[in-house]
């Protein structure tokens, strides 16, 4: 993996060779609504033309050109699909096989409709089979394999106080609504999911076979038991503080926190102990971080106080859940219904080539990604990015260094955490190998679990080890990108690195305005209410002086209030408290990012006026353009209940209402709706 300091290096000494040549494309004028001013309604102003054109496809909850080119990225991984599905005798394990049979399975419907429930038919029996609560914990450790998550699940995560070290983590899990408050929140629409709900658990339980009454009984089964767990999770806004989650205990001491669970046991069945010399004491685990004690406590309730018969009733409503996805076209829409339509506001499925595009990005997604990038990454696309990565770095360096109300002590410690961050760009320096993944075209859920199998076991034997910090959390398709504090990474996959996030096409103005806002975001992670609590070196440890902090928490809780007041409906408005983090990366993304577009500019011809757009108008522009999705009215209710990402309307208008450098780009008078008065004013960084 190179360090950030080659990474710079690398872009000093091509930066010139690899520079765009020729005229760069600007920002869009014809997705400008010029009936509105921008100082007005920046969301609007800024593509609501383009919004108006080209309203939200029926499969999708959002759209915007951002959510157009994330699917257009699926056109391309059909066109590498379906090339390597046509291909004869491809050698067993190579790329091309093992994602030509993979998505021929998938796209076999009349092969998966002929099966029904039946591939589920021997984890059935096993479920059915159980006789004690010995069996249940095989079952489960079983479901785990197969990342069927019930009702914790165990995966391998770097240890908070030693970032190095990868221990088991252990969280709450088992849910098949999205969180805790739609099972114990009085309002309404929770009361209404509740009942859909019902609904949805029953048709499951009939199109796997049980009579109309049998179905009913099990999704009051169901609900009873996922609501204790849900009635002793955290909720959304909880679950943000790394502290409220940071729960490392001996082995000995899980165990005592669930004596009716066999750790010792589990750990065998999963891989995780050695048993060379007959042993069953626990190996290369060490120490676990139990996110959710109370939540682990409430399992072991149930364990001992509910019959055999619910158990087996929970576990299978879980893998039928689990596996709808992959099953005949009757499951597959059943679930469609309650969490596509009923949660999202979709009105119909994407074609199925495109879902099967997807699940083989999810289960095999560096070897599509290998393929995707060979194709549509070129190497002059990452050392462009590489340059806007140092200039958006420098110019939080700036910032940092800036500060009137950070001491001198606590800018040395920023400055430092800075200075290690680790850029990945496009894809990995090293592709996992899924060669002995034994793929075919018999059955597309045997793929699935074959997929998950491998998945599983690749993180589980990171438990124990050292950690691998050129290891990836996103595949390279993917358009989206992420920050790991224990790592102090920021991470670009080659998916979101094209139009209207980036181009080697588009000037500076837009670059910046764009995939520059999304870089300073993922910096400014590092430094937001979460991140804030990470060190340089990736332990969840206090760097700030008591004063600095104090001054922190009081910056951003202007950004909660802040967000406090954006309804996305009557009624219905944003916690702040929940998206956060989330505001604190877009304001700070904004302002460090045009900082790093006048850097970039130094020493260059100014660059020309787009349709009567100055560079500094297109920098925000670009920001509005890109990040403007239009919204399903249910999309948003889900989104504000358990998303840390506020909607679109707000991303666009929230941090730029708080910047000076916005208000002088648009003339904007004092009292403009886009310019929040100086009290109330958010500058975190």
């Amino acid at each position: 993996m190179r360090t950030a300091r080659t990474l710079t290096c690398l872009v000093a000494l091509l930066g010139a060779a690899l520079a765009p040549s020729g005229p760069q494309k600007g920002i869009e004028p014809a997705d400008i609504n010029r009936a509105v001013e921008p100082c007005t309604d920046f969301y609007e102003f800024a593509n609501g033309a383009w919004r108006a054109a080209n309203p939200i496809p029926a499969s999708m909850p959002r759209w915007s050109r951002r959510w157009a080119a994330g699917e257009a990225s699926k056109d391309r991984l059909k066109l590498i699909l379906d090339e390597a599905s046509a291909a004869k005798d491809q050698p067993k394990g190579s790329v091309e096989q093992l994602i030509g049979d993979f998505y021929g399975a998938c796209m076999d419907e009349g092969r998966a409709n002929g099966l029904g429930v039946k591939p589920l038919a021997q984890l059935l029996a096993e479920i059915d089979g159980m006789k004690n609560t010995a069996d249940v914990r095989v079952v489960i450790s079983r479901l785990h394999g197969i990342a069927v998550g019930v009702p914790f699940a165990l995966f391998g995560g770097s240890d908070n106080h030693n970032p190095n070290d990868v221990i088991a983590q252990i969280v709450a899990s088992g849910l098949g609504m999205p969180d805790r408050d739609y099972y114990v929140k009085p309002e309404p629409r929770f009361k209404e999911a509740r009942e859909k709900y019902l609904a949805h658990v029953a048709a499951i339980f009939r199109l796997a076979g049980e009579s109309e009454a049998g179905a009913k009984s099990a999704a009051d089964t169901v609900m009873r038991m996922e609501t204790g767990l849900a009635e002793n999770s955290l909720d959304n806004v909880a679950l943000r503080d790394p502290k409220a989650t940071d729960h490392k205990m001996s082995f000995a001491d899980l165990q005592k926190l669930t004596p009716d669970f066999n750790w010792t046991a589990y750990y065998h069945r999963t891989g995780l102990t050695r048993d060379s010399r007959g042993s069953e004491e626990p190996a290369r685990i060490g120490d676990a971080n139990v996110a959710e004690p109370k939540f682990l406590v409430e399992f072991n309730r149930q364990l001992s106080a509910y019959p055999i018969a619910d158990w087996k009733t929970y576990l299978k409503w879980q893998l039928l859940d689990s596996a709808s996805p992959s099953l005949s076209d009757a499951f597959v829409q059943e679930n469609f219904a309650f969490n596509g339509a009923y949660l999202s506001g979709a009105k119909e499925m994407k074609p199925r080539w495109k879902r099967c595009a997807e699940s083989a990005d999810r289960l095999l997604g560096e070897a599509l990604g290998k393929k995707y990038v060979e194709k549509y990454f070129p190497p002059e696309a990452k050392a462009r990015m590489q340059e806007l990565v140092k200039n958006l770095r420098t110019a939080m360096g700036e910032t940092i260094q800036g500060l009137g109300w950070m001491s001198p002590d606590t800018k040395k410690r920023a400055l430092e955490k800075l200075s290690t961050f680790n850029p990945k760009i496009g894809y990995p320096d090293k592709w996992k190998d899924y060669s002995k993944v034994p793929i075919s075209r018999a059955s597309y859920w045997d793929d699935v679990v074959l997929g998950r199998k491998f998945n599983v076991g690749d993180n589980l034997a990171t438990i124990g080890r050292p950690v691998d910090r050129g290891r990836w959390g996103m595949t390279p398709p993917t358009s989206d990108a992420y920050y790991n504090p224990l790592l102090n990474e920021i991470v670009f996959p080659a998916g979101i690195l094209q139009p209207p996030a980036f181009s080697m096409e588009s000037n500076d103005a837009v670059n910046y305005g764009a995939i520059g806002v999304v870089i300073g975001h993922e910096i400014s992670h590092g430094f937001d209410d979460q991140g804030a609590q990470y060190d340089a070196e990736g332990r969840l440890n206090n760097w700030w002086t008591a004063e600095d902090l104090k001054s922190f928490q009081e910056k951003t809780a202007c950004v909660v209030n802040q967000f406090d007041d954006y309804f996305v409906e009557p009624g219905l408005h944003h916690n702040g408290k929940l998206v956060l983090g989330e505001s604190i990366g877009d304001l700070a993304g904004a302002k460090i990012a045009y900082r790093a577009f006048q850097i970039s500019q130094q020493g260059k011809p100014a660059l020309p006026n787009v349709d009567g757009f100055t560079p500094e108008q297109q920098f925000f522009i670009a920001w509005g353009q890109f990040r403007g999705d239009a919204i399903r009215p249910e999309a948003a209710r889900t989104m504000v209940q358990g998303d840390p990402h506020p909607i679109a309307r707000y991303r666009v208008i929230g941090p730029v209402s708080n910047l000076p450098e916005f208000q002088k780009a648009f003339s904007c008078k004092p009292d403009a709706a886009m310019v929040r008065p100086p009290n109330l004013r958010c500058e975190v960084w």
